[in-house]
């Protein structure tokens, strides 16, 4: 299997972040999807232990390296926001 279309998950968190996240790689224009955006929002104890960060954002191999840049920041803005 070509390694650059095998998806790879680039963020877990809620259903709220998670969508945050999909939409600013769209805007990055990085195709990206959900995973278990229902069972991890009404059951996520099924998909994690302890139901944490339990709705997954995933991205095409190929887009892996641009993807992670736009999560760093995305989390150090949330941090920033956080002190």
């Amino acid at each position: 299997m070509n390694e650059e279309y095998v998806p790879i998950e680039v963020f877990a968190g809620t259903q709220w972040e998670a969508a945050l996240v999909k939409s600013l790689l769209e805007n990055a224009e990085i195709e990206a999807f959900l995973k278990d955006e229902i069972r991890g929002t009404t059951m996520p104890w099924q998909v994690t232990p302890g139901g944490i960060n339990a709705v997954k954002v995933v991205v095409s191999g190929k887009d892996v390296e641009l993807a992670k840049q736009v999560v760093n920041e995305f989390e150090a803005n949330r941090r920033h926001e956080d002190i």
